[in-house]
């Protein structure tokens, strides 16, 4: 994804879970299935706990 692509991009909603070493999948699944929705769904470690993951839904 380039940078215009990105400057196009909203954030709907963040939410912080427990991490866990599979989560990258439901995110694909995620993106995959909803991606001609207009939605994308992005993860981090979050910054003050990296027991923590953070989900980004975005709508493109």
């Amino acid at each position: 994804m380039d940078r215009t692509e990105l400057g196009k991009m909203k954030v709907l909603s963040t939410v912080t879970v427990e991490r866990t070493d599979d989560f990258y999948k439901v995110v694909d699944q995620l993106n995959r299935t909803l991606k001609d929705k207009g939605l994308t769904f992005g993860f981090a470690l979050d910054q003050e706990d990296e027991q923590k993951i953070t989900l980004t839904i975005y709508e493109v």
